[in-house]
């Protein structure tokens, strides 16, 4: 069984993630996604995020068809414990020349090339500015 793995922080589900997602299962037989705490997001991102609980970003990634098991990690540590039971690492084409956490230990990283127009963020700004 080839286990894929994609972690992020999944705040607010749009076209984009949804693309990563279904890109990702289709590399393997098992999809995994390690999305951050709660607390990991507001240090990553601001005391303004996640807009979303771990608990509603979790919920919702694990009511999709293209995901098969959702985890929530809080350090470094507890990502590279998931990326090491996985086969391929999917990441978005952001990453291409950044370090990676687990890049190492993973056997395999491919590389999703982002949709134009699809980023959390940028829907933030949207409704702010609505």
């Amino acid at each position: 069984m080839k286990k894929v793995f994609v972690n992020g922080t999944f705040d607010i589900l749009h076209t984009g993630h949804i693309a990563l997602l279904e890109y990702a299962k289709s590399l393997g037989n098992k999809l995994i996604v390690g999305i951050d705490s709660d607390d990991r997001v507001r240090l990553l991102k601001g005391s303004l995020r996640p807009i979303n609980s771990q608990l509603e970003r979790g919920t919702l990634l694990n009511a999709l068809k293209s995901v098969d098991e959702v985890f929530i990690f809080d350090t470094d540590a507890e990502l590279v414990s998931l990326i090491k039971e996985c086969d391929v690492m999917v990441k978005g084409s952001d990453y291409k020349d950044k370090h990676i956490i687990g890049q190492d230990i993973c056997k395999e990283i491919v590389f999703f090339e982002r949709l134009n127009g699809y980023s959390t963020t940028e829907k933030i700004q949207h409704i702010v500015n609505r």
